[in-house]
C-alpha cells in the first residue's frame, strides 16, 4: 500500500505572489508580538472544547520518526490544583531560599516573581506537558522515541500558539524539581515532566512587564 500522498490537499498550500506571502508574515508577526506571559488570572472557566482543540494543534506538531512523544495531562479539579500549588510552592521556596544563584534572582527580579504561585488555584486550567522518552508495546517490548525533547518544545510552542490565536493566556511554570507532577497527575515514573502551562483569561486589573524583544539583527544571520 502507498503511504506517501499528494501535499497539497493536506497542507492547504496556495501558490501566492512574494507580496502576498509578506502580508500574511508580518499579520502573524503581529499577532504574536501581542502574545504576553500573564501571572494574574481570572477564574473564568475555559471549555474543553477549546482546550482540545489546541491540544489537537500542539499534537499536528512534527516529532523525530512521527513518534509523538508527548503526553499533556489537563487539570481542572480543584483539589488536584492545590496539591500542584503546594508541591511546587514547596519547590520554588528551596529554589528562592537557596538552590538559585544571585544572578539569577538579579534577572527575575523586574519580573516580580517569588516562591508564592496562587495563579496555579485560581486558573481554570494547568496542562502538565511530559515526555516520553521510550514506549512500551502490550508485549513489554520498550521501543526508544527518537529527538523526544525537541519534539515535545516544537509542540509546547504550538500550543502556546495555539491558545493565544484562540484569545486566552497562559504561563510557562517550570518548578524544579518537577517529579511531583507525575504523582499528582497520575503519570507513569518514565515520562518525564518538560513543563506545566497555566491557562485561561487574564484577571481584570492583571499587569505585565514592560519588556522588549531582540531585533532580527540579534537574534538571525543570512549566509
Amino acid at each position: 500500500m502507498d503511504t506517501m500522498v499528494a501535499t497539497d490537499p493536506l497542507t492547504g498550500y496556495q501558490p501566492r505572489s512574494d507580496d502576498a506571502i509578506l502580508e500574511r508574515a508580518r499579520a502573524f508577526l503581529q499577532t504574536a508580538r501581542r502574545r504576553r506571559t500573564v501571572r494574574d488570572f481570572s477564574d473564568r472557566p475555559v471549555p474543553r472544547s477549546v482546550v482540545e482543540a489546541c491540544l489537537l494543534a500542539a499534537g499536528s506538531a512534527p516529532s523525530g520518526a512521527n513518534q509523538q512523544p508527548w503526553h499533556f495531562a489537563v487539570v481542572s479539579d480543584p483539589d488536584v490544583k492545590r496539591r500542584i500549588r503546594e508541591a511546587a510552592e514547596a519547590e520554588e521556596r528551596a529554589f528562592y531560599e537557596a538552590r538559585a544563584p544571585q544572578a539569577w534572582l538579579d534577572a527575575l527580579e523586574p519580573l516580580g516573581t517569588d516562591a508564592a504561585k496562587p495563579f496555579l488555584e485560581t486558573a481554570p486550567v494547568l496542562i502538565g506537558i511530559f515526555v516520553q522518552p521510550y514506549t512500551r508495546t502490550p508485549d513489554g517490548k520498550k521501543h526508544t522515541h527518537y529527538y523526544a525533547t525537541e519534539s515535545v518544545g516544537i509542540a509546547t510552542g504550538i500550543l502556546i500558539t495555539a491558545l493565544h490565536q484562540a484569545g486566552l493566556v497562559c504561563l510557562t511554570h517550570t518548578p524544579s524539581p518537577m517529579g511531583f507532577l507525575n504523582e499528582v497527575m497520575g503519570r507513569p515514573a518514565w515520562e518525564r515532566p518538560f513543563l506545566l502551562l497555566v491557562v485561561g483569561h487574564p484577571a481584570a486589573d492583571v499587569r505585565v512587564p514592560r519588556i522588549d524583544k531582540k531585533p532580527i539583527e540579534e537574534i538571525a544571520s543570512f549566509l
